[in-house]
């Protein structure tokens, strides 16, 4: 089973001046005395050698971050190099970008779509520099697809976790009975009853070739804390010796699992808040389905509607988020994930949030060192 693991890139301007009898500032210089640079470094105190590998490293991240493998040139093993051009221009955008060479089966369109969407998130280059001033200026960018075998596993911390199976991880008796092994297990804390609290936590367990359960994360989407947490973890180790280990080449292995815990509070007080809550999730499911269905304005709206109920909700706010973020609303996405992250303390969209959030930074004139 072949699967994609690495994109190279290396960056490099060559040749001679693009001149075509047009005055000096329309011309495209493919030579400049200050070459341009990728966005995030120029705030640095250090030599300009290492402020280029930082710019250098930082639109290696960017390109690994956003670009997909097509689909056709896995199924036909298409490997290789594809080289784009853009320019640089003077006010920090890109414009004219174009495949010099192709390797095909979709890898040229894909390599011209995340360079179009360096101008999309708002990323403002570093220009050319020539004799002081700001000038047009080639930028050439070979990107190396390769593909290459996965291993079954990873790492998580010091764990190793398969990823891969002849035979998936299964509950004894299957999901539906771990769903009804839960909910006559887990416990409602009292102290939630005053506030009210309602949410889910999600707890990832690591099930061990031998049945052992082990924690590896522990996800509160609605800040409900510590007691909350604490059952939590206690209702899902005590599935020990219920699981059906994972197999993978014909022995057991260790594998993970997401257990969400649904938490209600049964006092009679808080039983609009308990309707409450059931409206806004299937608010939030019918708005994902709309959204999948192509009714993406309609589905949006059916999400904000859950969200004004329960503005501090992560789960909520991340569907509507990774919405905006496929209708490249940057400025939305941004809002909805970063406060999702600052409730559960989530780190899935880490490396790329600063970029979703640099256009929000960039029209409400924050200082994004960009």
């Amino acid at each position: 089973m072949r699967q994609i693991i690495t994109l190279f890139f290396l960056v490099s301007l060559f040749g001679t001046v693009n001149a075509f009898g047009q005055e000096q500032d329309t011309m495209i210089y493919l030579t400049v005395q200050e070459a341009a640079r990728f966005p995030g470094c120029e705030q640095l105190d250090t030599t300009k050698a290492f402020i280029e590998q930082c710019a250098n490293a930082n639109l290696l991240n960017f390109v690994y971050s956003n670009i997909r493998y097509p689909q056709e040139a896995i199924n036909n093993n298409v490997e290789g190099t594809v080289v784009v051009r853009f320019v640089v221009e003077p006010d920090s955008t890109i414009s004219s970008p174009e495949v010099m060479r192709d390797i095909g089966d979709g890898c040229g369109p894909e390599v011209i779509r995340v360079v179009n969407l360096i101008n999309e998130v708002g990323a403002k280059w570093k220009p050319g520099i020539n004799e002081g001033k700001a000038v047009r200026s080639y930028f050439t960018l070979p990107i190396k697809f390769k593909l290459e075998e996965l291993p079954p596993y990873s790492m998580v911390g010091t764990d190793t976790v398969y990823t891969r199976f002849d035979t998936p991880l299964d509950y004894e008796g299957g999901l539906d009975q771990l769903n009804i092994y839960l909910a006559e297990r887990l416990e409602y804390p009292p102290s939630g009853n005053d506030s009210c609290s309602i949410g889910n936590i999600q707890v990832q367990v690591l099930i061990q070739p031998n049945g052992d359960v082990r924690i590896l994360d522990v996800t509160d989407f609605n800040d409900l804390g510590f007691d909350f947490w604490y059952e939590s973890i206690d209702a899902a180790t005590s599935t020990l010796g219920k699981w059906k280990p994972a197999v993978f080449e014909g022995r057991n292995v260790p594998a993970a699992f997401d257990i969400t815990m649904n938490f209600a509070p049964e006092d009679a007080a808080c039983k609009m808040i308990v309707d409450q809550y059931k409206e806004a999730t299937d608010k939030v499911n019918e708005g994902a389905k709309l959204y999948n269905d192509g009714k993406k304005e309609e589905g949006i709206a059916l999400m904000s509607e859950a969200i004004e109920l329960f503005p501090e909700d992560a789960n909520f706010l991340l569907a509507r988020g990774q919405a905006y973020l496929d209708m490249s609303s940057f400025d939305e996405a941004c809002s909805d994930i970063s406060t999702a992250r600052r409730i559960a303390l989530i780190r899935w969209y880490d490396n790329v949030l600063n970029l979703i959030c640099n256009r929000s930074a960039i029209s409400t004139g924050e200082e994004t060192g960009n």
